[in-house]
């Protein structure tokens, strides 16, 4: 007398079915992802851009500066006003230089919070549609294996 094995890759078969997995909602989550990496790194480069322009030009005012300053003097006293000069606009090119960069990571950090806050919210909506659409899919399976329990 032989004993009847229980088919258990159609019992799996059955079961995975019964669990479906919305793969529309997985491509959606991708899209939201690649979406915000593509807007985040815009706004880093475009800060990189800005950043490296402050920088030429302070270095180009420096240089411009400097070669002010290495000129022959006439007078002794001329060298000491000429650094002194140069000092001073140093400090003044330096604040506003530091500023201008103060520009760019708040732009950035603004940019990124209003992409974080709208990426929340489509991630929170692609979230709920996926949770709404398994809980119909899975009440309707309840309800096919009920209906064919019960047959």
């Amino acid at each position: 007398m032989a004993a009847k094995t229980q088919d258990f890759t159609t019992m799996m078969k059955d079961m995975m079915g019964a669990f479906p997995v919305d793969t529309a909602a997985m491509e959606d989550a991708f899209k939201t992802t690649a979406t915000l990496n593509e807007k985040l790194s815009g706004v880093a480069l475009e800060a990189a851009e800005k950043s490296t322009e402050i920088s030429s030009k302070w270095t180009k005012d420096t240089l411009t500066r400097l070669s002010e300053m290495s000129k022959a003097k006439s007078e002794p006293a001329d060298y000491a006003k000429a650094m002194t000069e140069f000092a001073s606009a140093q400090a003044e090119m330096t604040a506003e230089h530091m500023a201008a960069f103060a520009e760019v990571a708040k732009k950035v950090q603004m940019d990124t919070v209003e992409l974080m806050m709208a990426a929340g919210k489509d991630m929170s909506e692609d979230a709920s549609a996926a949770m709404k659409k398994a809980t119909q899919d899975m009440t309707a399976n309840a309800k096919k294996a009920t209906t064919a329990a019960a047959k």
